[in-house]
């Protein structure tokens, strides 16, 4: 083969390759967030084929709440799990609620680079709880 050919090959292999990585780009919604309150944080990330989100910092208060409602660690706690793109910025997924011990549907909202809206609902939608988280750098 000429080299002309080879280096074509080549670039081609390597633009093939490049399509993995660029497929498991950060989505908006990974990272750190805090809730509200700032009472917690959650990282958000790839778990498997969706995502999920891991508390990792959490006030006092917030711990005492989580123990009252039967959590009795909060750091570590997965708050956010099975969560799947449904369109747009908006994906659904599970919410887990420490200080009530309920995990309900939720949905989230990516409101640009820094903000995040968790809403969860009990009962088909009729009582729902919604946050607005703020990312974390």
């Amino acid at each position: 083969m000429s080299m002309k050919r080879n280096f074509a090959r080549f670039i081609l292999i390597a633009a093939a390759s490049a399509i993995p990585a660029a497929a498991l780009a950060q989505t908006p919604l990974e990272g750190r967030w805090r809730n509200a309150k700032g009472s917690v944080v959650v990282r958000v990330e790839q778990c498997g084929a969706s995502w999920c989100g891991t508390v990792v910092q959490a006030s006092e208060k917030a711990k005492a709440g989580a123990r009252r409602g039967g959590t009795s660690h909060l750091i570590g706690t997965r708050i956010l799990t099975d969560v799947r793109p449904i369109g747009g910025d908006t994906f659904r997924g599970r919410a887990f609620d420490p200080k009530r011990n309920v995990r309900v549907p939720a949905t989230i909202r990516v409101k640009g680079p820094s903000t995040l809206v968790v809403k969860g609902c009990l009962i088909g939608g009729l009582i729902c709880k919604e946050q607005r988280w703020t990312r974390i750098s």
